[in-house]
């Protein structure tokens, strides 16, 4: 029996094999009960990519299952941070990295990141800067985004566009906060 739907056998989807494996290795991450255990974290889940082929899983069942891990890893580290340092330090700390966030956002509409070369594409700038003004007013006004919602923004492509790096950072940035003040 598979673990997730598979795409049709001319599309691709992501390789079962490696899919499986990861599920196998975060279990083992989460249960901690073996000395082989490995050490995961909700970033590394952030992070993790899987090769395609055709008729593999659906990505969209695989990242949906990779979200619900994430936020079980993040919720679990959140319980640990806070009995060794406090409630107050860990949003002290959310509250500092959510303000490094906004001086990013800060910067002129067109020039919040780096560029990339002329010859490459990066981030459409306008794209980014149109969903950084909506996360200016998720941080200042309380306006409501949900986590999804950052994991999920698409930017189209450009060439000169933002710096890719840069702005997947802050996007992670953005998503720690969020995980923090749950």
């Amino acid at each position: 029996m598979s673990t997730f739907p598979h795409t049709r056998k001319s599309k691709l989807g992501y390789d079962t094999e490696q899919v499986d494996e990861f599920l196998q290795s975060a279990r083992r991450a989460y249960d901690g009960d073996t000395p082989d255990a490995p050490a995961l974290t909700a970033a590394d889940i952030r992070h993790t990519a899987f090769g395609m082929e055709k008729g593999g899983y659906s990505t969209t069942h695989v990242d949906a299952a990779l979200e619900r891990l994430e936020d079980a890893f993040s919720a679990r580290e959140r319980e640990v941070a806070r009995a060794a340092k406090g409630e107050a330090a860990l949003f002290d700390e959310a509250r500092t990295t959510a303000q490094v966030i906004l001086n990013r956002l800060d910067r002129p509409i067109g020039n919040r990141f780096d560029r990339a070369s002329i010859f490459t594409y990066g981030y459409n700038r306008s794209d980014v800067d149109r969903f950084a003004a909506r996360l200016t007013r998720y941080f200042q006004d309380g306006k409501p985004m949900s986590v999804e919602e950052v994991r999920t923004v698409t930017f189209r492509p450009q060439r000169g566009g933002y710096k890719e790096i840069q702005v997947d950072l802050l996007l992670d940035g953005v998503t720690d906060v969020m995980l923090a003040v749950r």
